[in-house]
C-alpha cells in the first residue's frame, strides 16, 4: 500500500467544529480559529507521527509535528509551540532559541508539557495552547496546503490548511528548519 499524495489519507474526516467530543477540551474551545478544520478518529495506539502516516496513508510531508520548547532568560521561563513538517527537523538549538531570546532551549518534560497544555502527549497541537506562548509555524507547513496535525488527544487527527495554522492568532511564521 503506497502513500497517497492528499493529506487525508483513508481516513473519514468530518468538520471538527460539530465533532468536538473527539478533541481535547482545550482544543474544543480554540477549534472557531481554524472554521475549516476536520477531524477524524484514529487507533491512539497510532498516533505517533510515522506510525500513523504508514497506518493511514498519510505523506510524512502533509504531516506536521508541534512540539513544546522551554528555555530560559533572567531566571523566567519562556515556552512556544515549534510546528514543523514531520518530513523536516527543526532548528531548536539556533533558529528557535534565537527567536526567543534564550540562552539555552530544550524540549519541554512530558509530563510539564501536558500539565501546561492541557493536551495529551503525541497529541499537542498549535490549536488551543496557552494564550501567552508564541506559536513558531516553519513556512513549509504554511505552504504543504492540507496538513494533520494533533486533536490535544492521542485518539483523533485534526486536518487543516497550513496557512491557516499561520495565520493564528500568535502564530509567527519563520523558516524554522535545518
Amino acid at each position: 500500500m503506497g502513500l497517497v499524495s492528499s493529506a487525508e489519507g483513508t481516513l473519514v474526516w468530518g468538520p471538527a467544529h460539530q465533532q468536538r467530543q473527539l478533541l481535547a477540551a482545550v482544543v474544543a474551545d480554540a477549534i472557531t480559529e481554524v472554521p475549516t478544520a476536520r477531524v477524524a478518529s484514529i487507533d491512539p495506539t497510532l498516533a505517533d507521527t510515522a506510525a500513523f502516516c504508514e497506518a493511514y496513508d498519510v505523506a510524512m510531508e502533509h504531516s506536521a509535528n508541534c512540539v513544546v520548547v522551554a528555555g530560559k532568560r533572567a531566571g523566567e521561563a519562556r515556552y512556544a509551540a515549534v510546528l514543523v513538517l514531520a518530513s523536516m527537523r527543526a532548528d531548536i538549538n539556533g533558529v528557535v532559541r534565537r527567536h526567543l531570546d534564550v540562552r539555552k532551549i530544550s524540549f519541554a518534560p512530558q509530563p510539564q508539557a501536558v500539565a501546561l497544555t492541557g493536551m495529551e502527549f503525541g497529541g499537542i497541537t498549535p490549536v488551543g495552547l496557552p494564550a501567552d506562548w508564541p506559536v513558531l509555524v516553519d513556512t513549509a507547513v504554511v505552504a504543504a496546503g492540507d496538513v494533520v496535525v494533533g486533536s490535544g488527544l492521542r485518539s483523533s487527527k485534526l486536518l487543516v490548511v497550513g496557512a491557516d495554522l499561520g495565520a493564528l492568532a500568535r502564530a509567527e511564521v519563520l523558516d524554522l528548519t535545518l
